[in-house]
């Protein structure tokens, strides 16, 4: 301790450069059905429209184009208590499992000087998004597709940091069993297939394929009924699928591709 006390005399503040300001983002994704085609499911990202004016009355800083929700840490808080502060201000969206995964500290990322940027994530049912409603400096929040999402007009390097999440939210539908959150407890392979391919959606998998690598693993199981026959159903066919649930393992290796 007086080791320290010792060097702190020494110790010159103003040698270092000090970052101007230090924020938490946010990319909250959902996955849900595909709006043209009931056939297909579809990644969206929540987004909020930056107020014209600040709180100050004063013109707003990247006013008017879509951003992750975010803002400064305080002098109290970690900067992941601050993404989900800002994230509950802003969005009214709360209570959902977020991850982090970068730090953006270029500097002439942001306009207001040298901000540094702490990254997070979250992929959730739509459900917890239901209730979302724009408050604090946000003047809207909406829910757009990925094409969408880049024919905006993007505030700061949020561009950059979404492509990244998106790069996350792949790794972890690959890697666990993510998929489950958007399925019925059962389910069958076309179901699954189609929550898989809106997050890989640029990607072809075909079904024969697809079937039959998922039999070589042992994370999914056939549902059997009373007397220990498959259990099927019609619900998204004429003819009978078979039903499948998730097995409770930890993956570490692409399970799908």
């Amino acid at each position: 301790m007086k080791k320290n006390e010792e060097a702190l005399k020494y110790y010159d503040l103003n040698k270092y450069r000090t970052p101007d300001g230090y924020t938490s983002d946010i990319a909250v994704f959902t996955i849900v059905d595909d709006e043209e085609d009931q056939n297909k499911k579809v990644l969206k990202l929540m987004l909020i429209k930056r107020s014209e004016i600040d709180a100050e009355g004063n013109p707003n800083i990247e006013g008017g184009k879509w951003a992750l929700p975010g803002g400064f840490v305080r002098n109290d808080e970690t900067a992941f208590e601050a993404a989900k502060r800002e994230l509950a201000e802003e969005t009214g969206v709360d209570h959902i499992h977020l991850k982090h995964f970068g730090v953006y500290d270029k500097p002439g990322r942001d306009p207001r000087g040298w901000i540094i940027a702490n990254a997070h994530y979250a992929i959730v049912n739509e459900y917890y998004l239901e209730h979302r409603q724009a408050a604090d400096d946000a003047d809207d929040v909406q829910l757009f597709t990925l094409d969408e999402v880049f024919n905006l007009d993007l505030a700061f390097d949020h561009r950059k940091i979404i492509e990244d999440s998106i790069k996350w939210i792949k790794k972890d539908m690959a890697e666990t069993t993510l998929a489950r959150t958007f399925l019925p407890r059962e389910f069958t392979i076309p179901e699954l297939q189609k929550v898989i391919l809106a997050v890989f959606y640029h990607k072809q998998i075909e079904s024969n394929n697809f079937y039959k690598k998922l039999h070589k693993f042992d994370f999914i199981e056939e549902v059997k009924g009373e007397n220990n026959e498959v259990k099927e159903t019609r619900r998204n066919s004429k003819r009978p699928a078979k039903m499948y649930r998730f097995v409770d393992k930890e993956r570490f290796v692409s399970i799908y591709l």
